[in-house]
């Protein structure tokens, strides 16, 4: 029994940790399902007025709605749709009755579409503010010269194009016909993986409970097969 003793206790602790990791991870998944509830639910309240000075962190996600005109001046964000395919984000200067001038992503347009003309047009957008996080080592910089960025960056958008470093996402536009497909805020982006880590420590756990099973057996077999 002695020289069974150590591998056990070892055996039990590692199964007993390696569970309560599970255990963990699925604690963690109740409380992020918790929070893009949240989110989700934010996201579709009523539009309001667009804040005066909107705040990136208690403003994220916030419905609102901006009546102007947009002034001609635009970048384009590569982006991909799926069962569509490649094509860019219109990201717009748009100046608010009020004499506000912000950015809005007034959504996707395909490839072929780029080169057309995008004069000033009047429009309502209802959407969400956003500050999307989308700059990584991996991004490339952007090519100014072409209009063209590859990560929604507000501040840089915002120092491109003249406006305040804020982002209204469109959800629908209204006043006029749309220049893209409006592509809204959702929460789908947000990373939701602890379900996933938790099944894998559950199934670490199994393995480790046979593996230790498994090492006793041919201890005792062994200690038998002497005697």
């Amino acid at each position: 029994m002695v020289r069974i003793a150590l591998p056990l206790i070892f055996g039990l602790a590692g199964t007993l940790v390696l569970v309560s990791l599970g255990g963990w991870q699925l604690q963690r998944l109740a409380w992020k399902e918790g929070i893009l509830a949240d989110i989700e639910s934010r996201i579709g309240a009523e539009a309001i007025t667009l804040p005066e000075q909107p705040d990136p962190l208690s403003d994220r996600y916030l419905p609102v709605r901006v009546s102007g005109r947009t002034t001609g001046e635009d970048l384009l964000a590569l982006v991909s749709v799926k069962q569509v395919g490649p094509g860019y984000r219109v990201l717009s200067a748009f100046e608010t009755v009020d004499g506000r001038r912000i950015l809005v992503d007034e959504g996707f347009i395909r490839e072929t579409e780029k080169n057309t003309g995008r004069p000033p047009v009047e429009m309502t957008v209802v959407g969400n503010l956003h500050w999307p996080d989308e700059v990584d080592g991996f991004t490339p910089d952007p090519d100014l010269a072409n209009g063209l960025v590859f990560a929604r960056d507000v501040p840089l958008l915002a120092e491109a194009l003249g406006t305040e470093p804020v982002l209204v996402i469109a959800r629908t536009v209204s006043g006029t016909d749309a220049r893209a497909t409006p592509l809204p805020v959702t929460s789908e982006g947000i990373p939701n993986n602890h379900l996933g880590y938790a099944v894998q420590w559950f199934g670490l756990a199994v393995v480790w409970a046979g593996m230790t099973a498994f090492f006793l057996w041919r201890m005792r077999r062994g200690h038998r097969e002497d005697t």
